[in-house]
């Protein structure tokens, strides 16, 4: 499996979390971090995420630079880890 860390940069709507989260998991990945910050008053949002899949990275990033209220989605890292039987 392959961890993936990313920062999504958001205005902030009542529904966003739940859009951001639908588009992680349609894409088929599972969330293994999830933090979420509002500095200041200024109506934007951060999540720093940490995601879990075989799949490519690819695709997912571009599902969420799609929602409306998504500004900006910047990868973090990648790790891959080797399965033990």
């Amino acid at each position: 499996m392959t961890q993936h860390q990313f920062s999504i940069h958001a205005t902030h709507s009542p529904e966003l979390l739940e859009r951001v989260l639908r588009v992680i998991r349609h894409r088929g990945f599972t969330v293994c971090q999830f933090t979420m910050s509002m500095p200041s008053d200024s109506g934007q949002v951060i999540f720093d995420v940490t995601v879990e899949s075989q799949r490519a990275i690819e695709t997912l990033r571009p599902q969420l630079t799609k929602l409306w209220d998504v500004a900006e989605v910047m990868m973090t890292s990648s790790t891959t880890q080797s399965l033990r039987a």
